[in-house]
Protein backbone atom coordinates (compact mmCIF):
# COMPACT_ATOMS: atom_id res chain seq x y z
CA UNK A 1 0.00 0.00 0.00
CA UNK A 2 1.16 3.30 -0.77
CA UNK A 3 0.05 6.88 0.46
CA UNK A 4 1.92 10.27 -0.85
CA UNK A 5 1.35 13.69 0.71
CA UNK A 6 2.67 16.59 -1.03
CA UNK A 7 2.38 20.09 -0.30
CA UNK A 8 4.18 23.71 -1.66
CA UNK A 9 4.05 25.27 1.28
CA UNK A 10 6.98 27.44 1.62
CA UNK A 11 9.37 26.33 2.79
CA UNK A 12 7.66 22.90 1.76
CA UNK A 13 10.03 20.76 3.84
CA UNK A 14 8.38 22.33 7.02
CA UNK A 15 6.62 18.84 6.54
CA UNK A 16 9.24 17.05 8.08
CA UNK A 17 8.73 18.82 10.95
CA UNK A 18 4.81 18.19 10.94
CA UNK A 19 5.37 14.24 10.52
CA UNK A 20 7.90 14.46 13.00
CA UNK A 21 9.62 12.62 10.48
CA UNK A 22 13.60 14.35 8.87
CA UNK A 23 13.09 14.45 5.22
CA UNK A 24 16.89 13.13 4.45
CA UNK A 25 16.19 10.09 6.07
CA UNK A 26 14.63 7.00 5.47
CA UNK A 27 12.91 5.10 8.35
CA UNK A 28 11.20 1.80 8.94
CA UNK A 29 8.22 1.14 11.84
CA UNK A 30 6.67 -1.94 12.91
CA UNK A 31 3.17 -2.33 12.78
CA UNK A 32 0.43 -4.54 13.44
CA UNK A 33 0.26 -6.22 10.12
CA UNK A 34 3.52 -5.87 8.30
CA UNK A 35 6.39 -3.05 8.50
CA UNK A 36 5.69 0.69 7.42
CA UNK A 37 8.13 2.75 5.77
CA UNK A 38 8.07 6.52 5.70
CA UNK A 39 10.74 8.54 2.66
CA UNK A 40 10.45 11.48 0.99
CA UNK A 41 10.87 10.73 -3.01
CA UNK A 42 10.93 15.23 -3.17
CA UNK A 43 12.08 17.20 -0.65
CA UNK A 44 13.01 21.22 -1.90
CA UNK A 45 11.66 24.43 -0.46
CA UNK A 46 8.85 24.58 -3.53
CA UNK A 47 7.72 21.44 -3.14
CA UNK A 48 8.17 18.56 -0.68
CA UNK A 49 6.25 14.49 -0.76
CA UNK A 50 6.19 12.56 2.00
CA UNK A 51 5.39 8.86 1.27
CA UNK A 52 4.19 6.08 3.64
CA UNK A 53 4.71 2.54 2.17
CA UNK A 54 3.18 -0.27 3.96
CA UNK A 55 4.83 -3.78 3.32
CA UNK A 56 2.00 -6.37 4.59
CA UNK A 57 2.60 -9.58 5.82
CA UNK A 58 -0.34 -11.90 4.28
CA UNK A 59 1.23 -14.93 6.14
CA UNK A 60 0.77 -13.19 9.05
CA UNK A 61 -3.00 -11.74 8.13
CA UNK A 62 -3.95 -15.71 8.39
CA UNK A 63 -1.63 -16.82 10.90
CA UNK A 64 -1.95 -14.03 13.15
CA UNK A 65 -4.37 -12.66 15.69
CA UNK A 66 -6.81 -11.04 12.91
CA UNK A 67 -10.47 -10.89 12.46
CA UNK A 68 -11.26 -13.65 10.99
CA UNK A 69 -14.61 -12.50 8.93
CA UNK A 70 -11.81 -10.17 7.34
CA UNK A 71 -9.02 -12.20 7.04
CA UNK A 72 -7.71 -14.09 4.29
CA UNK A 73 -8.19 -18.04 3.47
CA UNK A 74 -4.94 -18.13 1.39
CA UNK A 75 -1.84 -16.55 1.51
CA UNK A 76 -2.30 -14.47 -1.74
CA UNK A 77 -5.23 -12.58 -2.16
CA UNK A 78 -5.54 -8.69 -3.31
CA UNK A 79 -6.92 -7.05 0.03
CA UNK A 80 -3.39 -7.07 1.99
CA UNK A 81 -2.55 -4.15 -1.26
CA UNK A 82 -5.68 -1.50 -0.89
CA UNK A 83 -5.51 1.07 1.48
CA UNK A 84 -8.16 0.55 3.70
CA UNK A 85 -8.09 -0.02 7.33
CA UNK A 86 -4.58 -1.58 7.73
CA UNK A 87 -3.39 1.68 6.39
CA UNK A 88 -5.53 3.81 8.61
CA UNK A 89 -3.91 2.07 11.62
CA UNK A 90 -0.50 2.60 10.28
CA UNK A 91 -1.33 5.91 10.07
CA UNK A 92 -2.41 6.44 13.52
CA UNK A 93 0.86 4.48 14.51
CA UNK A 94 3.22 6.22 12.50
CA UNK A 95 1.78 9.83 12.79
CA UNK A 96 0.35 9.50 15.70
CA UNK A 97 2.10 12.83 17.40
CA UNK A 98 1.66 14.63 13.72
CA UNK A 99 -2.71 13.33 13.68
CA UNK A 100 -2.81 14.75 17.48
CA UNK A 101 -2.14 18.23 16.10
CA UNK A 102 1.42 18.45 18.50
CA UNK A 103 4.61 20.21 17.46
CA UNK A 104 6.10 21.63 20.75
CA UNK A 105 9.12 23.50 18.97
CA UNK A 106 6.23 25.41 16.14
CA UNK A 107 2.86 25.11 17.59
CA UNK A 108 1.90 28.03 14.97
CA UNK A 109 2.75 25.72 12.16
CA UNK A 110 0.84 22.88 13.57
CA UNK A 111 -2.34 24.65 13.69
CA UNK A 112 -1.85 26.09 10.08
CA UNK A 113 -3.89 25.19 7.07
CA UNK A 114 -1.28 23.95 4.44
CA UNK A 115 -1.59 23.34 0.43
CA UNK A 116 -1.69 19.01 0.49
CA UNK A 117 -2.14 16.85 -2.50
CA UNK A 118 -2.87 12.94 -1.44
CA UNK A 119 -2.44 10.13 -3.64
CA UNK A 120 -3.43 7.04 -2.79
CA UNK A 121 -3.27 4.37 -5.87
CA UNK A 122 -5.52 1.98 -4.61
CA UNK A 123 -8.61 2.21 -2.31
CA UNK A 124 -10.99 -0.11 -2.27
CA UNK A 125 -14.58 2.10 -2.27
CA UNK A 126 -17.93 -0.31 -1.56
CA UNK A 127 -19.73 2.72 -3.45
CA UNK A 128 -17.41 3.06 -6.31
CA UNK A 129 -16.10 6.83 -6.84
CA UNK A 130 -19.78 8.78 -6.17
CA UNK A 131 -19.27 7.84 -2.58
CA UNK A 132 -15.68 8.65 -2.62
CA UNK A 133 -16.72 12.40 -3.49
CA UNK A 134 -19.67 11.87 -1.43
CA UNK A 135 -17.32 11.36 1.78
CA UNK A 136 -14.56 13.99 1.05
CA UNK A 137 -16.17 16.85 -0.91
CA UNK A 138 -17.78 18.00 2.49
CA UNK A 139 -14.90 18.35 4.27
CA UNK A 140 -13.32 20.97 1.41
CA UNK A 141 -11.04 18.22 -1.20
CA UNK A 142 -10.97 18.56 -4.52
CA UNK A 143 -11.98 14.94 -5.23
CA UNK A 144 -10.16 13.29 -8.21
CA UNK A 145 -11.37 9.42 -7.93
CA UNK A 146 -10.97 7.00 -10.92
CA UNK A 147 -11.93 3.45 -10.97
CA UNK A 148 -8.48 0.68 -11.95
CA UNK A 149 -9.01 -1.92 -14.33
CA UNK A 150 -8.75 -5.24 -13.12
CA UNK A 151 -5.75 -5.47 -16.07
CA UNK A 152 -5.46 -2.83 -18.40
CA UNK A 153 -3.92 -5.06 -20.75
CA UNK A 154 -7.64 -6.67 -20.44
CA UNK A 155 -9.90 -4.09 -20.86
CA UNK A 156 -12.58 -6.98 -21.23
CA UNK A 157 -12.39 -7.88 -17.86
CA UNK A 158 -14.13 -4.52 -16.62
CA UNK A 159 -13.14 -2.52 -13.66
CA UNK A 160 -11.90 -3.20 -9.87
CA UNK A 161 -13.88 -2.27 -7.02
CA UNK A 162 -10.57 -0.17 -6.22
CA UNK A 163 -10.05 3.60 -6.98
CA UNK A 164 -7.34 5.59 -8.06
CA UNK A 165 -7.36 8.23 -5.54
CA UNK A 166 -6.03 12.09 -5.38
CA UNK A 167 -7.28 14.68 -2.68
CA UNK A 168 -6.60 18.55 -3.35
CA UNK A 169 -7.11 20.99 -0.67
CA UNK A 170 -5.50 23.35 1.97
CA UNK A 171 -6.08 22.10 5.32
CA UNK A 172 -3.99 21.70 8.78
CA UNK A 173 -2.15 18.34 8.46
CA UNK A 174 -3.39 17.01 11.80
CA UNK A 175 -7.02 17.15 10.44
CA UNK A 176 -6.14 15.54 7.15
CA UNK A 177 -4.49 13.07 8.55
CA UNK A 178 -8.06 12.43 10.64
CA UNK A 179 -9.86 12.29 7.66
CA UNK A 180 -7.75 9.55 6.40
CA UNK A 181 -7.78 7.84 9.39
CA UNK A 182 -11.71 7.62 9.37
CA UNK A 183 -12.72 7.43 6.02
CA UNK A 184 -10.33 4.90 4.94
CA UNK A 185 -12.00 2.06 6.76
CA UNK A 186 -15.23 3.30 5.93
CA UNK A 187 -14.86 3.60 1.83
CA UNK A 188 -13.57 -0.03 2.16
CA UNK A 189 -16.79 -0.89 4.78
CA UNK A 190 -14.53 -3.36 6.73
CA UNK A 191 -12.01 -3.42 9.15
CA UNK A 192 -9.37 -6.39 10.04
CA UNK A 193 -9.88 -6.82 13.67
CA UNK A 194 -12.28 -6.71 16.27
CA UNK A 195 -14.42 -4.23 17.01
CA UNK A 196 -15.42 -3.09 20.59
CA UNK A 197 -16.69 -0.12 22.31
CA UNK A 198 -13.34 1.39 22.36
CA UNK A 199 -13.50 2.20 18.42
CA UNK A 200 -17.08 4.73 19.34
CA UNK A 201 -13.92 6.83 21.28
CA UNK A 202 -11.49 6.31 18.36
CA UNK A 203 -14.09 7.70 15.96
CA UNK A 204 -15.03 10.41 18.03
CA UNK A 205 -11.86 11.79 18.67
CA UNK A 206 -10.78 11.66 15.48
CA UNK A 207 -14.18 12.78 14.14
CA UNK A 208 -13.72 16.08 16.26
CA UNK A 209 -14.45 19.02 14.45
CA UNK A 210 -15.66 17.67 11.38
CA UNK A 211 -17.52 14.51 11.79
CA UNK A 212 -20.72 16.05 13.80
CA UNK A 213 -21.43 18.18 10.92
CA UNK A 214 -20.87 15.81 8.26
CA UNK A 215 -23.77 14.93 5.87
CA UNK A 216 -23.20 11.37 6.02
CA UNK A 217 -22.07 11.23 9.85
CA UNK A 218 -24.43 8.72 10.11
CA UNK A 219 -23.18 6.10 6.96
CA UNK A 220 -19.49 7.06 8.00
CA UNK A 221 -20.61 5.70 11.98
CA UNK A 222 -22.17 2.85 10.69
CA UNK A 223 -19.23 1.46 8.30
CA UNK A 224 -16.70 3.11 10.87
CA UNK A 225 -18.10 0.49 13.98
CA UNK A 226 -18.78 -2.32 11.29
CA UNK A 227 -22.97 -1.86 11.47
CA UNK A 228 -22.68 -2.80 15.12
CA UNK A 229 -26.46 -1.61 15.72
CA UNK A 230 -25.46 0.11 19.65
CA UNK A 231 -22.29 1.18 18.90
CA UNK A 232 -23.75 2.96 16.08
CA UNK A 233 -26.36 4.50 18.26
CA UNK A 234 -24.24 5.57 20.86
CA UNK A 235 -21.41 7.24 18.51
CA UNK A 236 -24.55 9.44 17.21
CA UNK A 237 -25.68 10.60 20.19
CA UNK A 238 -22.61 11.76 21.48
CA UNK A 239 -22.13 13.50 17.81
CA UNK A 240 -25.43 15.13 18.40
CA UNK A 241 -24.18 17.13 21.18
CA UNK A 242 -21.64 19.01 18.73
CA UNK A 243 -24.63 20.32 16.99
CA UNK A 244 -28.40 20.92 17.60
CA UNK A 245 -29.80 17.66 16.03
CA UNK A 246 -31.93 15.41 18.46
CA UNK A 247 -30.75 11.82 18.02
CA UNK A 248 -32.52 10.52 20.67
CA UNK A 249 -35.78 11.78 21.15
CA UNK A 250 -38.18 9.77 22.30
CA UNK A 251 -38.60 6.89 25.52
CA UNK A 252 -38.46 4.15 23.70
CA UNK A 253 -35.12 4.19 22.12
CA UNK A 254 -32.64 6.66 20.31
CA UNK A 255 -33.54 5.61 16.10
CA UNK A 256 -32.93 8.91 14.06
CA UNK A 257 -36.45 10.41 13.02
CA UNK A 258 -38.02 9.60 9.55
CA UNK A 259 -38.26 13.51 9.54
CA UNK A 260 -37.57 16.32 12.12
CA UNK A 261 -36.46 19.68 10.50
CA UNK A 262 -38.71 22.18 9.50
CA UNK A 263 -38.25 23.25 5.79
CA UNK A 264 -36.44 26.38 5.07
CA UNK A 265 -36.46 27.57 8.41
CA UNK A 266 -32.55 28.30 9.94
CA UNK A 267 -32.50 27.06 13.32
CA UNK A 268 -33.76 23.38 13.66
CA UNK A 269 -37.61 22.30 14.70
CA UNK A 270 -35.79 20.09 17.30
CA UNK A 271 -33.80 23.27 18.98
CA UNK A 272 -36.77 25.61 18.74
CA UNK A 273 -38.79 22.79 20.39
CA UNK A 274 -36.65 22.64 23.58
CA UNK A 275 -36.08 26.39 23.86
CA UNK A 276 -39.83 26.67 23.93
CA UNK A 277 -40.42 24.59 26.65
CA UNK A 278 -37.27 25.79 28.57
CA UNK A 279 -39.16 29.48 28.33
CA UNK A 280 -42.18 27.72 29.67
CA UNK A 281 -40.41 26.53 32.77
CA UNK A 282 -39.14 29.82 33.42
CA UNK A 283 -42.03 31.49 33.03
CA UNK A 284 -44.12 29.17 35.62
CA UNK A 285 -41.58 29.83 37.82
CA UNK A 286 -40.38 26.01 38.43
CA UNK A 287 -37.37 25.11 40.49
CA UNK A 288 -38.35 21.39 40.82
CA UNK A 289 -38.65 19.63 37.11
CA UNK A 290 -39.03 16.24 35.63
CA UNK A 291 -38.40 15.21 32.48
CA UNK A 292 -40.32 12.57 31.51
CA UNK A 293 -38.95 10.16 28.89
CA UNK A 294 -35.94 12.40 28.35
CA UNK A 295 -34.74 9.28 25.89
CA UNK A 296 -30.63 10.12 25.35
CA UNK A 297 -30.81 13.53 26.99
CA UNK A 298 -31.35 16.44 24.81
CA UNK A 299 -33.67 18.51 27.06
CA UNK A 300 -31.58 17.51 30.09
CA UNK A 301 -28.69 19.32 28.29
CA UNK A 302 -30.78 22.50 28.18
CA UNK A 303 -32.54 22.73 31.86
CA UNK A 304 -28.74 22.55 33.54
CA UNK A 305 -27.90 24.94 32.08
CA UNK A 306 -30.05 27.45 33.65
CA UNK A 307 -29.27 28.15 37.71
CA UNK A 308 -33.19 28.98 37.98
CA UNK A 309 -33.63 24.63 37.52
CA UNK A 310 -32.48 23.24 40.81
CA UNK A 311 -33.16 20.03 41.02
CA UNK A 312 -34.04 17.72 37.40
CA UNK A 313 -35.10 14.26 37.31
CA UNK A 314 -34.32 12.67 34.15
CA UNK A 315 -36.95 9.99 33.81
CA UNK A 316 -37.12 7.08 31.00
CA UNK A 317 -38.28 3.07 31.02
CA UNK A 318 -34.75 2.63 28.52
CA UNK A 319 -31.91 1.92 30.34
CA UNK A 320 -29.70 1.96 27.30
CA UNK A 321 -31.00 5.48 26.90
CA UNK A 322 -30.30 6.34 30.14
CA UNK A 323 -26.62 5.19 29.75
CA UNK A 324 -26.72 7.54 26.98
CA UNK A 325 -27.55 10.61 28.96
CA UNK A 326 -25.55 9.85 31.06
CA UNK A 327 -22.82 10.46 28.71
CA UNK A 328 -23.70 13.19 27.72
CA UNK A 329 -22.45 14.96 31.81
CA UNK A 330 -19.64 13.07 31.90
CA UNK A 331 -17.48 16.20 31.63
CA UNK A 332 -20.43 18.33 33.43
CA UNK A 333 -18.78 19.47 36.63
CA UNK A 334 -19.84 18.18 39.69
CA UNK A 335 -21.77 21.00 41.30
CA UNK A 336 -23.71 21.17 38.52
CA UNK A 337 -23.95 18.06 37.56
CA UNK A 338 -25.65 17.06 41.09
CA UNK A 339 -28.88 19.43 40.46
CA UNK A 340 -29.17 16.20 37.84
CA UNK A 341 -30.47 12.44 38.72
CA UNK A 342 -31.59 9.91 36.30
CA UNK A 343 -33.81 7.39 37.36
CA UNK A 344 -35.65 4.64 35.39
CA UNK A 345 -39.61 4.26 35.62
CA UNK A 346 -42.02 3.29 33.04
CA UNK A 347 -44.72 6.40 32.86
CA UNK A 348 -47.50 3.90 32.49
CA UNK A 349 -47.30 2.82 36.06
CA UNK A 350 -47.73 5.21 39.45
CA UNK A 351 -44.05 6.36 41.09
CA UNK A 352 -44.64 7.50 44.38
CA UNK A 353 -41.17 9.00 43.89
CA UNK A 354 -42.30 11.07 41.10
CA UNK A 355 -44.73 12.96 43.02
CA UNK A 356 -44.61 16.99 44.60
CA UNK A 357 -42.13 18.65 41.78
CA UNK A 358 -42.88 21.99 40.50
CA UNK A 359 -43.18 21.10 36.33
CA UNK A 360 -42.85 17.99 34.16
CA UNK A 361 -42.42 17.64 30.83
CA UNK A 362 -43.43 14.85 28.01
CA UNK A 363 -41.57 16.36 25.05
CA UNK A 364 -42.68 14.30 21.63
CA UNK A 365 -43.57 11.04 24.22
CA UNK A 366 -47.34 10.44 24.11
CA UNK A 367 -47.26 9.81 20.73
CA UNK A 368 -44.74 6.95 21.48
CA UNK A 369 -47.56 5.29 23.14
CA UNK A 370 -50.42 3.27 21.76
CA UNK A 371 -53.38 5.48 22.28
CA UNK A 372 -55.34 3.07 24.87
CA UNK A 373 -52.35 3.68 26.88
CA UNK A 374 -52.89 6.99 27.20
CA UNK A 375 -55.18 6.80 30.18
CA UNK A 376 -52.58 5.29 32.37
CA UNK A 377 -50.45 7.53 31.92
CA UNK A 378 -52.43 10.64 32.34
CA UNK A 379 -53.22 8.67 35.50
CA UNK A 380 -49.66 8.64 36.50
CA UNK A 381 -48.65 12.35 35.53
CA UNK A 382 -51.67 14.23 35.90
CA UNK A 383 -53.44 12.26 38.69
CA UNK A 384 -50.70 10.71 41.19
CA UNK A 385 -47.87 12.80 40.44
CA UNK A 386 -49.56 15.90 39.79
CA UNK A 387 -46.62 18.97 39.17
CA UNK A 388 -47.90 22.25 39.10
CA UNK A 389 -47.27 22.49 35.77
CA UNK A 390 -47.31 20.16 32.91
CA UNK A 391 -45.83 20.67 29.27
CA UNK A 392 -46.81 19.00 26.80
CA UNK A 393 -45.34 18.59 22.91
CA UNK A 394 -46.44 16.40 20.08
CA UNK A 395 -46.57 16.73 16.41
CA UNK A 396 -49.17 18.48 14.38
CA UNK A 397 -49.82 15.43 11.61
CA UNK A 398 -51.68 18.41 9.56
CA UNK A 399 -47.89 19.69 8.96
CA UNK A 400 -47.02 16.83 7.50
CA UNK A 401 -47.47 18.07 3.79
CA UNK A 402 -44.74 21.07 4.13
CA UNK A 403 -42.10 18.39 4.74
CA UNK A 404 -41.23 17.71 1.23
CA UNK A 405 -39.34 13.97 2.46
CA UNK A 406 -41.80 12.70 3.94
CA UNK A 407 -44.00 10.19 1.68
CA UNK A 408 -47.67 10.99 2.17
CA UNK A 409 -49.54 9.23 5.04
CA UNK A 410 -46.17 7.81 6.74
CA UNK A 411 -45.14 9.54 10.16
CA UNK A 412 -42.30 11.02 10.79
CA UNK A 413 -40.68 8.59 13.20
CA UNK A 414 -40.78 4.71 12.44
CA UNK A 415 -42.33 4.23 16.81
CA UNK A 416 -44.73 6.79 16.61
CA UNK A 417 -48.20 5.28 17.23
CA UNK A 418 -49.97 8.37 16.00
CA UNK A 419 -49.90 11.56 14.98
CA UNK A 420 -52.67 13.95 16.08
CA UNK A 421 -54.22 17.26 14.06
CA UNK A 422 -54.77 19.99 16.51
CA UNK A 423 -58.13 19.43 16.42
CA UNK A 424 -57.77 15.68 17.91
CA UNK A 425 -54.61 17.48 20.35
CA UNK A 426 -56.69 19.87 22.18
CA UNK A 427 -59.83 17.29 22.71
CA UNK A 428 -57.74 15.23 24.49
CA UNK A 429 -55.94 18.00 26.42
CA UNK A 430 -59.17 19.62 26.72
CA UNK A 431 -60.31 16.27 28.79
CA UNK A 432 -57.38 15.71 30.70
CA UNK A 433 -57.27 18.95 32.21
CA UNK A 434 -60.74 18.92 33.13
CA UNK A 435 -60.93 15.28 34.43
CA UNK A 436 -57.91 16.15 36.85
CA UNK A 437 -58.46 20.04 37.75
CA UNK A 438 -55.98 21.73 35.53
CA UNK A 439 -56.11 24.61 33.15
CA UNK A 440 -54.96 24.45 29.86
CA UNK A 441 -53.29 26.67 27.03
CA UNK A 442 -51.71 26.20 23.20
CA UNK A 443 -48.89 27.71 21.99
CA UNK A 444 -47.19 27.04 18.74
CA UNK A 445 -43.60 25.99 18.10
CA UNK A 446 -41.81 26.74 14.70
CA UNK A 447 -43.70 28.49 12.11
CA UNK A 448 -47.56 28.76 12.64
CA UNK A 449 -48.86 28.04 8.97
CA UNK A 450 -51.87 29.41 7.91
CA UNK A 451 -53.25 26.45 6.34
CA UNK A 452 -51.68 23.87 8.33
CA UNK A 453 -50.90 25.48 11.90
CA UNK A 454 -47.19 24.83 13.47
CA UNK A 455 -44.82 21.73 12.90
CA UNK A 456 -45.00 20.93 16.64
CA UNK A 457 -48.00 21.59 18.85
CA UNK A 458 -47.41 22.32 22.75
CA UNK A 459 -49.98 22.33 25.76
CA UNK A 460 -49.28 23.85 28.92
CA UNK A 461 -51.41 22.62 31.89
CA UNK A 462 -51.55 24.46 35.05
CA UNK A 463 -53.18 23.29 38.38
CA UNK A 464 -56.43 25.18 38.82
CA UNK A 465 -55.76 27.00 41.91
Amino acid sequence: MLLTMTTTHRPATDLGFLLHKHPEKAQSFPVAAGMAHVFYPTAREDECTAALLLDIDPIELVRGRYDRAFTLNQYVNDRPYAAGSMMAVALSSVFKTAMNGVLKSRPQLAGTAIPLKIHIPAVPSRGGPDLVVKLFEPLGWQVEAKTVPLDPQFPQWGQSPYIDLRLTGTHRLSEALRHLYVLLPVLDNAKHYWVTEEEITKLLRAGEGWLADHPSRELISQRYLKHRRGYVRLALSRLAEADESDEEELDNALDAPVVEEEPDRPVPLSLQRRESVVAVLKAAGAHQVLDLGCGGGALLRDLIKEPSFTEIVGVDVSARALEVAARRFERTPERVRNRLTLRQSALTYVDKTLAGYDAAVLMEVIEHLDEPRLPALERSVFGEARPGTVVVTTPNVEYNVRFPTLPVGKMRHSDHRFEWTRAQFRAWADSVAERYDYRVRYLPVGQDDPEVGPPTQLAVFEVSR
